[in-house]
């Protein structure tokens, strides 16, 4: 007997709608509501299965996001991605590991559904115009405008910078010894002048609820936090294809993504919302 297409598909589909949703929770949602709409489906008669539920998933996926979108407007201070405990092996295809990073994904987050939808089928899966317009029930003609915009406002706001596996993680491991040590002058010597610091506690945990810019009142708030709070750890993990750090504060954890060029972090993406920090202990499987 041969594989389920679904089944087999399985990694690809949660890439799919996890880059959609930016949140695994909402992206097995999808899955399970697309694998029942496969079920009913004679696999005989589809002449591409992998295309074929790639553009279910999809449809699922735009639903779910017009539906989220009033809830992440009501969201308490600002709305991160759900980070993903991932295996090195996710780096090695660059395109990939770039487009599912925490970086990618919160400017993603500033496209309406469609332009998502286009932009995620297109620029990461390289899925034809035609196939795009049976997707989000446009003509190819609109969907090549609606990718020409979305291209457009993604590099507008994307940190477009690529370093070595090496680079990255030896600066994400020097900014996590400045941050368990709490040492002010080394923390601001691992960040970039115009470093911003962007939290997610989902008003559960506490956590700054706007940007903060700027190395000295960046470093001042990540140095008193070793004061004020019981002594946390800190340990370098792979989180959404890059190295990155978990943080365990007085047994809760919190996952910390960064942007680093020129040797120095210049962004930083907190993220202590406890319901976006159950995949920190199950390595998930993303491909394309």
């Amino acid at each position: 007997m041969t594989e389920d297409p679904y089944l087999a598909h399985r990694s690809l589909l949660f890439t799919v709608a996890y880059e959609m949703l930016g949140s695994a929770a909402d992206a097995e949602d999808v899955l399970q509501e697309s694998w029942l709409r496969w079920a009913d489906v004679d696999p005989s008669q589809v002449r591409d299965p992998r295309a074929y539920l790639v553009r279910i998933v999809t449809r699922q996926a735009l639903n779910r996001l017009r539906t989220l979108s009033r809830s992440r407007e009501e969201y308490v201070g600002e709305w991160l991605p759900e980070p993903l405990l991932t295996s090195p092996d996710v780096a090695e295809d660059v395109e990939l590991a770039e487009s599912v990073s925490i970086a990618m994904l919160t400017v993603l987050e500033t496209l309406g559904p469609s332009e998502r939808a286009v932009f995620v089928l297109r620029e990461v899966f390289e899925m034809p115009y035609g196939e795009i317009a049976e997707v989000v029930g446009k003509s190819a003609a609109t969907v090549r405008q609606i990718g020409r915009r979305a291209r457009e406002h993604v590099a507008a706001r994307q940190p477009r910078v690529r370093v070595s596996r090496s680079e990255q993680q030896a600066v994400v491991e020097r900014f996590l010894l400045a941050l368990r040590t709490g040492r002010l002058q080394e923390l601001m010597e691992v960040m970039a002048p115009d470093v911003v610091l962007i939290a997610d506690g989902g008003g559960v945990v506490a956590a700054v609820e706007a940007p903060i810019h700027g190395v000295e009142l960046v470093a001042k708030l990540l140095a008193r936090t070793d004061r004020v709070v019981t002594p946390f750890e800190t340990t370098t993990v792979w989180l959404n294809g890059a190295p990155a750090g978990r943080v365990e504060v007085d047994g809760e954890p919190a996952a910390v993504s960064l942007v680093v060029d020129g040797g120095r972090v210049t962004r930083i993406y907190l993220v202590r919302n406890p319901q976006k920090l159950t995949r920190l202990d199950v390595r998930s499987e993303l491909s394309r």
